[in-house]
This record gives structure tokens, C-alpha cells and sequence, in this order.
């Protein structure tokens, strides 16, 4: 494995492990799902890039619009919460209740 792709791999992981492991508030849930979004982002347009391939060459502009899309809607979802709720943190959070 190259030391980029352990780097990006390794930033994937980091992302991932902190959406599973620290979910006290939204924001950081956000913030590691960007992160997670973006080291696709960069590592699939540097294997087009190494490949030549011309395929799918469209795939990381579509994986960075739909990384856009979602950061829209969590931020959007994060100040709903924040308005209606008072907080962020997601164990205030019932989503039983209506």
C-alpha cells in the first residue's frame, strides 16, 4: 500500500470511527461525515488521475455535488434542531415524539 493510499484510507477510518464513537452533538456528526465525504472526493479523482481513465471521469464531480447536497441538508436539519430543541446535542433528541 502507498503512503497515499494509506493516508487516505486512514483519513476515511478516522472519519468513520468518530461518527461511531463520539455522537454528542450534531455538528461533530456533520463535521466527520464531510470528512468522510471529502477523502473519497480526493482519492477517487487521484486514482482517475494515476488510471488515465476517462470512463468516469464525471464521478468525483458527482460524488462532490451529492458531498454538497448533504451538507446542505444537515445544516439546514442543524438549525431546525437547534430552533426548536435549544441544543445540537443528540440525546436531546426524541425522535418517538411528535
Amino acid at each position: 500500500m502507498t503512503p497515499t493510499h494509506f493516508s487516505f484510507s486512514s483519513a476515511f477510518i478516522l472519519g468513520l470511527m468518530g461518527l461511531a464513537l463520539h455522537r454528542t452533538h450534531l455538528l461533530s456528526a456533520l463535521l466527520c461525515l464531510e470528512g468522510m465525504m471529502l477523502s473519497l472526493f480526493i482519492a477517487i479523482a487521484l486514482w482517475m488521475l494515476q488510471f488515465e481513465s476517462t470512463g468516469f471521469s464525471t464521478a468525483p464531480m458527482l460524488l462532490l455535488a451529492f458531498s454538497a447536497c448533504e451538507a446542505s441538508t444537515g445544516l439546514a436539519l442543524l438549525v431546525a434542531t437547534a430552533r426548536t430543541h435549544g441544543t445540537d446535542r443528540l440525546q436531546n433528541l426524541n425522535l418517538l415524539q411528535c
